[in-house]
């Protein structure tokens, strides 16, 4: 059983590695999504600097990666908590990865495969809580505020939510809402933030997933250039 959970987890790594965003981009675009936008290897990112649609099939294919590791975990028979730990490896690679120099995107779709895979209703519900916000333009507090709530929702609204083993799956929310929080807070300093104060900077990027509270600015600059 430990030599199937080992594999299952350097496979998940290697499928949530699979860059579509950069793939996408690259083969009907031409060009590399990092060097767009924001420079996020994702389907948001898909979206803003090149095409909506393209970026359906991308967000599709970032999802699968969560939902379908998590899915064959459980078809070889691993536990909910090895499941969980290969659903939150998928989610790692598609952070970091290998394939293009392990620079990646925030995760936040491919977390959502993972979270629809454990239960379709509570997926629903994160994607209400993250997207509501998004009327007056602040989807990044909605998806903290969702990440924030994540193991809450497994703990006390599980039954409800069809989840049988509450405790491997909020232990494992509440580290794929650390890795969401760990993954906007790291990360150089870039030119517009450079006289930004280091406590306003994590706030800025804990709470709006960016360094300055211009969004325009923000999403206008050049992506690459460190300070």
């Amino acid at each position: 059983m430990w030599i199937k959970f080992i594999l299952m987890l350097f496979g998940a790594y290697l499928l949530g590695s699979i860059p579509a965003a950069y793939l996408g981009v690259k083969w009907f675009k031409g060009v590399d999504i990092r060097k767009l936008g924001t420079g996020n290897v994702g389907s948001a990112n898909v979206a803003r600097t090149t095409s909506k649609w393209l970026a359906v099939p991308v967000g599709l294919f970032d999802m699968g990666k969560g939902a379908l590791a998590f899915w064959i975990a459980g078809l070889i028979g691993l536990s909910v908590a090895q499941q969980m730990a290969v659903g939150f490896v998928a989610i790692v690679g598609h952070n970091w990865p290998v394939f293009i120099g392990f620079r990646g995107g925030k995760g936040m779709i491919t977390s959502l495969g993972v979270i629809f895979a454990v239960s379709p209703l509570m997926s629903l519900i994160i994607l209400f809580i993250a997207y509501t916000p998004a009327l007056i333009r602040q989807m990044a507090l909605g998806v903290f505020v969702a990440l924030l709530s994540l193991p809450f929702w497994s703990w006390f609204a599980a039954s409800w939510l069809g989840i049988e083993e509450r405790l491997p799956v909020t232990i494992g929310m509440a580290f794929i809402a650390l890795l969401g929080f760990t993954k906007r807070l790291i990360g150089p300093r870039v030119e517009l933030s450079r006289n930004v104060p280091t406590g306003e900077l994590l706030l800025n990027r804990l709470l709006l997933d960016r360094d300055i509270c211009d969004r325009k600015a923000w999403l206008d600059r050049q992506p690459g250039k460190a300070a």
